[in-house]
């Protein structure tokens, strides 16, 4: 599938802006846009300690002929940059994505994708690229909320905002988006996936627990994704996006058939 380039022709300033959540726990993420990719739909950097990535969107304005679903690309790439290496061999140079980041473009698609409206046909590209990474801040729990924050500062039609944690048990405490460390010592391992008012994606691990201790992490989770789609209408509001999104036209119906 080819990309889509736009060229953003509005001559007009974007606004710097971010905003920092703030984890149980007391650490910060801090989305901003305005920076880095002023020629996409919507462009957001995401940081984290020393984790730091890039997610942008672009969409065609109109569907191709034929298109009956949603045409969404989802691409997640670790460059080799971002633990300080570059690739070996002949070619030195970054191969196929790896089986992680497959993994990582499938849980960002499989909670984006439900969340367009249902008569949209148009193609959408996200692309989010880690630049710089932590070892003690896993990444992929952190791409969907890069990911939906560029959808909301865009005019595509989304009804999000949402995003995904991951929630672990660890000594008896619940944490969102532990390290790789602490993980090890985790008898539950969840990713949540949800908008601010319904979970819409669980998927983990758990060492014989209970369901009402699955439903517990569940709901701390989601308390956490809550917070998390409020900072992205708040940055939203900051940068000046209206609510009405683009408008489009990519089903004919038959007047006679409907009721």
């Amino acid at each position: 599938m080819p990309f889509l380039i736009f060229i953003n022709k509005e001559d007009k300033m974007i606004k710097e802006e971010k905003q920092i959540i703030t984890l149980p726990d007391g650490r910060e993420i801090t989305i901003s846009t305005g920076k880095l990719a002023k020629q996409a739909h919507g462009s957001v950097e995401l940081r984290m300690g020393n984790t730091h990535m890039l997610a942008t969107v672009v969409s065609s304005f109109s569907a191709r002929e034929g298109v009956d679903f949603l045409p969404l690309t989802v691409d997640y790439r670790e460059k080799f940059a971002a633990d300080g290496r570059f690739p070996g061999g002949f070619l030195k140079r970054e191969g196929r994505p790896t089986d992680q980041e497959i993994l990582v473009m499938r849980l960002v698609d499989r909670i984006l994708r439900p969340m367009f409206p249902s008569d949209y046909h148009a193609e959408v590209q996200i692309m989010i690229s880690l630049n710089s990474h932590d070892p003690n801040v896993k990444p992929d729990a952190l791409a969907a909320l890069a990911a939906s924050t560029a959808i909301a500062l865009s005019d595509i039609p989304f009804n999000g905002p949402i995003s995904e944690c991951r929630v672990a048990r660890i000594d008896g405490s619940f944490i969102i988006n532990p390290s790789s460390a602490e993980l090890a010592n985790a008898d539950i391992d969840l990713m949540v996936g949800a908008s601010a008012d319904s979970v819409a994606m669980v998927e983990g691990e758990m060492n014989e627990v209970s369901e009402a201790e699955m439903i517990e992490a569940i709901k701390i989770g989601h308390e956490a994704i809550k917070v998390q789609c409020a900072a992205q209408l708040e940055l939203a509001a900051k940068v000046g996006v209206s609510a009405d999104k683009r408008e489009y036209c990519h089903e004919n119906h038959d007047a006679r058939f409907k009721s």
